[in-house]
């Protein structure tokens, strides 16, 4: 089995309206595309910042501007008029845990996808005035807080997947690396992780990136795998093109290192099936 679960129906930026991408015909291009590429489980896991429930969470200037979607409308276009499995993409946050669970407990999601993108109120990938990298000059900085959130996340019991497990390598050789051996900052992650009892995430979009290489990396991969963290397999979509990215090196990776199975979910119950 093949799956894609970190899809969004619609691409970034604040000209794309869910009246235009929410639709029955978009989600049918979307399954047609899947067929095509051997995806059997697709689900959708669009940003909660793109909802205005999300501001009963955080008031980040950047959420103000995308919150302009109905939740509850999302939820009830999935379920009703698709046949995609129904997952979210919601940040982890410090201090925001509380509000964050009220939020996610209001449906019933297939699955919720744990992403680390906010660093306080900086940004690890965004190439902006909010980008983490004029605050924090220090890369072993970046790196050290970048994973003390992501294993957070791994534990706080609101997520299923965590999704690309070392985003902070987003512009590579743009950004410094740490000195120290980058093991040293994905072991403290794998441990939350296998405490957690979450999935992580193997997603191609890091070989559309310019690190130009699968999140998370191999090393990381490896010592996750040898944990034994189940594994869920992702492109992180925004067009249909970029559905099931590059699966073919994804999968072969994945049977290098001796993944057999991966991660199915619903209704938030984890499943292994054979990977293939």
């Amino acid at each position: 089995m093949l799956t894609d679960y970190h899809v969004h129906l619609r691409p970034d930026g604040n000209d794309s309206t869910a009246s235009d991408y929410f639709t029955a015909a978009n989600a049918e291009r979307y399954r047609e595309v899947a067929t095509e590429r051997g995806v059997a489980e697709l689900g959708v896991a669009e940003h909660v910042h793109r909802f205005t429930a999300a501001l009963d969470v955080w008031q980040h200037p950047f959420w103000r501007q995308s919150a302009v979607d109905d939740l509850d409308r999302y939820v009830e276009f999935v379920r009703e008029e698709t046949d995609l499995k129904l997952g979210l993409e919601a940040d982890y946050l410090r201090g925001t845990e509380d509000r964050m669970g009220g939020l996610l407990e209001k449906h019933d999601w297939d699955y919720v996808v744990g992403s680390v993108h906010f660093l306080g109120e900086h940004a690890v990938d965004f190439n902006d005035e909010t980008d983490i990298w004029r605050y924090e000059m220090s890369p072993e900085r970046v790196w050290t807080r970048y994973f003390e959130a992501l294993a957070e996340s791994a534990t706080c019991g609101l997520f299923d997947i965590i999704s690309h497990p070392d985003l902070v390598k987003i512009w590579g050789k743009g950004r410094p690396l740490p000195e120290k051996d980058l093991r040293y900052f994905y072991e403290p992650a794998v441990e939350a992780m296998l405490e957690g009892n979450v999935a992580m995430e193997l997603s191609t979009a890091g070989l559309r990136k310019p690190v130009g290489e699968l999140y998370p990396s191999r090393p990381y991969l490896e010592m996750a795998v040898d944990a034994g963290i189940p594994i869920a397999l992702s492109s992180d979509a925004h067009i249909t093109d970029h559905l099931a990215y590059r699966y073919d090196d994804a999968v072969k990776v994945l049977e290098e290192v001796g993944v057999k199975e991966i991660a199915v979910f619903e209704k938030r119950q984890r499943r292994l099936e054979p990977l293939g």
